[in-house]
């Protein structure tokens, strides 16, 4: 079944194709010369072709890849913002609850300094890291009250249709949400089972792995885009016990 806009582009492609036939008929009535008419149509028709390919191929492709851009740009302003309102103190809490953490906290260091080869090297040992969160060190309470204050926040981040783009920073806030939500739901926390605490704890390591790689990923693109972003976030970095925000 045609819908409205099919039957508007049908009639319009046979109105134009009816004003073409009529140009041609016209000259053809003015000149008599159908030598001439073809030599011209079989030329427009031949470069259709180098038409198509220089609009539809190139000139696309570059618009596109420009389209791309722009939303990873959009798509990163929303992630430093996620880092700067949550993200930064989530992983600061986190850290401190790992168990498995002080081997590999020198290696999470960022300095000016690091090139690429620096930061592909923690992503490879990240990946071989536990992310095992203590149950016992959990501030249940803490945690709870700081999560329920930025649910609001979480919630205008997930309907950004940015990250539609940006499939591991939506598992992200899925699971930083979820967690929130875990949280919330317990009228005491201060007076939970060991095995509720254990359940949070799981809730908190996926949170925590996915944050800390997406973490990296955020420092990483800042140091090749925007050095002074990178400054301050090198000087804040959750995982330094000694980081600070003021210029020694």
């Amino acid at each position: 079944m045609r819908t409205p806009r099919s039957r508007w582009q049908l009639r319009l492609g046979l109105a134009l194709l009816a004003l073409s036939i009529t140009g041609y008929v016209l000259h053809y009535a003015i000149f008599r010369d159908v030598h001439h008419i073809l030599i011209y149509l079989v030329g427009d028709i031949a470069f259709v072709f180098v038409e198509v390919l220089l609009v539809t191929i190139i000139i696309h492709e570059v618009l596109s890849q420009r389209e791309s851009r722009q939303r990873l740009e959009k798509l990163n302003m929303v992630i430093g913002a996620f880092f700067s309102e949550v993200g930064v103190k989530l992983l600061k809490h986190f850290s401190a609850w790992d168990v498995d953490l002080e081997p590999m906290r020198s290696r999470l260091l960022i300095t000016a300094r690091w090139t690429e080869t620096e930061f592909d090297a923690v992503e490879t040992a990240l990946r071989a890291h536990s992310f095992r969160v203590d149950a016992d060190r959990i501030a249940i309470a803490e945690m709870r009250t700081y999560l329920a204050s930025k649910v609001d926040f979480l919630l205008r981040l997930l309907e950004n249709p940015n990250l539609l783009e940006h499939e591991s920073f939506s598992d992200l806030l899925l699971a930083v949400f979820h967690l929130a939500e875990e949280l919330m739901a317990r009228e005491n926390p201060d007076a939970l089972p060991d095995s509720d605490r254990r359940h949070i704890a799981g809730d908190i390591e996926r949170a925590y792995a996915l944050l800390t790689h997406r973490w990296l990923d955020y420092m990483k693109y800042l140091r090749a885009n925007y050095p002074y972003l990178f400054s301050l976030a090198v000087r804040t970095n959750p995982f330094d016990r000694t980081a600070s925000p003021v210029v020694d």
